[in-house]
């Protein structure tokens, strides 16, 4: 293979996984986005848990405060019943007492509901502070393995960047120019695979003279639609062993 050609092929290894782990870098903050958003959700389910417990310990009071009110009330008029002197007043307070009794006796109902229901906002908040553990560690986890492949990432850009430094100064100035000006309007692709007849990045046809000279790899030859440097891999084709059966005598 040409010399400059096998160096701009390795150049354009070296320049792709420069461009990945650089844009792996630059998708840190965003993982760390979502790291954080993870967190949220499941810190949102403690809070909800622990919200609507305060507010059904809340109702809880302001109903035991209504009890007493309609206790006290209930102890007046039982004290009131002691002393009426006709039956009308006696009549009147015992239904006094009626209705004092049965406001309590809704009232305890509707602790007893919140009672239920503060033991299942209960167990829905072990849930969700379990959650929210398991999760923390999840995103601890990740973020070590996080930092972890950014320091990889970091170191590779500086191995690639000695590499490269070296690669350069092997390729000669007119195949480097090319490689870099088509890098430069390609997108950090100058390199091009010609396989079948065809460039495998533009997908156009190449004529069969241009072909045939790419699969020689004996000189730096551009795709004529898209201008990148072509070069072909031979693919190997495995040998077939076939018996002869001989003839019975």
């Amino acid at each position: 293979m040409n010399a400059d050609l096998e160096r701009v092929i390795a150049l354009q290894k070296l320049d792709s996984d420069r461009h990945e782990a650089e844009r792996r870098l630059a998708d840190a903050p965003e993982r760390e986005k979502a790291f954080e958003a993870r967190l949220e959700t499941a810190k949102s389910g403690v809070a909800l848990a622990k919200t609507r417990l305060a507010d059904n310990q809340n109702a809880r009071r302001a109903i035991e405060k209504d009890v007493a009110v309609h206790q006290g009330r209930l102890s007046k008029f039982r004290e009131q019943a002691m002393a009426v002197k006709t039956n009308q007043e006696y009549h009147a307070i015992q239904k006094e007492i009626g209705f004092a009794q049965s406001e309590i006796k809704a009232l305890e109902d509707k602790i007893l509901e919140l009672m239920l229901e503060a033991d299942e906002v209960g167990a829905l908040l072990k849930r969700a502070e379990a959650a929210l553990a398991t999760e923390q560690k999840a995103v601890d986890a990740d973020r070590r393995t996080m930092a972890a492949e950014l320091t990889d990432l970091r170191a590779s850009l500086a191995r690639i960047a000695g590499e490269r430094a070296e690669l350069v100064r092997l390729i000669t100035p007119q195949a480097l120019d090319i490689f870099e000006l088509i890098s430069r309007r390609r997108h950090g692709v100058a390199v091009a695979e010609a396989r079948d007849g065809i460039c495998t990045i533009c997908h156009v046809r190449l004529r069969p003279q241009v072909f045939n000279t790419v699969r020689r790899n004996q000189e730096i030859v551009q795709c004529e639609s898209c201008q990148r440097i072509l070069y072909f891999v031979a693919t190997t084709v495995p040998a077939t062993s076939t018996s002869v059966s001989q003839p019975t005598q």
